[in-house]
């Protein structure tokens, strides 16, 4: 017998045994002589290369076991509940982004996971259609489902929150190269002003009367030199005037977060017995995404 991932003790048809080498592969279903057997992923992080297989092996007697969370259907749960968990974690994370990097660091956490959910829901699906009956199946399905949507939503508002930062970052930088232009003409009328008079007074060293001559000599200094200062100051703060911010036409409302992403996800209506539910409508909002959950498919 050929080495497998299968635990040494499960008694499963030849079929699995063939169907599976070495490592567990991509997550997917498979069912012969009433065993149902599904390989799944664990929760990747975002260094993960090598994806570690949880198997979940339902005998023809309703018993369910696995190779890493125990016995029981509830080993399953806790799969789907792993993957909940991350996502509201992230989601957590994703509210208290304030720039560039900690809205990628949650993209690069929640890609691969998004990846892996919606994998285990297309996987949650084909064990449901092989075994129409087993009605823990179909909650599951359900749930893995608002998972792999919350996961999407979730990814694609750290996407956003990074490409705008970026284009908001990028305005600024421009809005102060402007800035510093304007002022930098400013400064060139001015020098184009006075540059012919100071040159003159350079080159023929003009000592004209001007009246001061009958004043006292440190009180007219100090006062010439106050007045120039004053004269600079009222200048310098002319140059350096900031135009208005720009305000917005639309102003951008952040909504709560959901502590549950089951929550998050927008409920998905049943259009047959047996369909694959496909998420593309955007979550409703108000108390109504709060109230409403989604319905388990039959």
């Amino acid at each position: 017998m050929h080495k497998t991932v299968l635990p040494v003790g499960w008694k499963v048809p030849e079929l699995f045994v063939a169907r599976l080498g070495e490592t567990a592969g991509r997550q997917r279903a498979m069912a012969s002589e009433g065993h149902l057997l599904i390989v799944l992923h664990e929760p990747p992080g975002p260094d993960d290369v090598e994806r570690r297989g949880r198997l979940f092996w339902r005998g023809p007697d309703g018993s369910w076991k696995s190779n890493t969370l125990g016995a029981g259907v509830q080993a399953l749960r806790k799969h789907v509940a792993d993957f909940a968990e991350l996502v509201d974690n992230l989601e957590d994370a994703f509210q208290q982004s304030r720039g560039a990097e900690d809205y990628f660091a949650v993209l690069q956490a929640i890609a691969p996971l998004h990846r892996t959910a919606r994998n285990m829901h297309a996987a949650l699906q084909q064990a449901r259609e092989l075994m129409p009956d087993e009605r823990d199946l179909i909650v599951l399905r359900d749930q893995a489902s608002e998972v792999e949507l919350a996961a999407e939503l979730l990814h694609g508002d750290a996407k956003n929150g990074l490409d705008f930062t970026m284009a908001r970052q990028s305005e600024e930088q421009t809005r102060r190269g402007y800035e510093m232009a304007r002022s930098a003409h400013r400064l060139n009328l001015l020098a184009a002003i006075f540059f012919p008079v100071a040159t003159l007074s350079a080159i023929f060293g003009m000592n004209l009367v001007h009246g001061f001559e009958s004043f006292p000599s440190p009180l007219t200094f100090w006062v010439v030199l106050a007045v120039g200062l004053l004269g600079g100051m009222l200048l310098t703060a002319s140059i350096s005037q900031r135009p208005k911010p720009h305000q917005p036409a639309i102003q951008h409302r952040q909504a709560s977060p959901h502590k549950d992403p089951f929550l998050r996800a927008a409920p998905m209506e049943a259009h047959g017995a047996d369909h694959h539910s496909v998420p593309g409508a955007a979550p409703p909002s108000g108390p109504a995404a709060a109230a409403s959950r989604p319905a388990s498919r039959q």
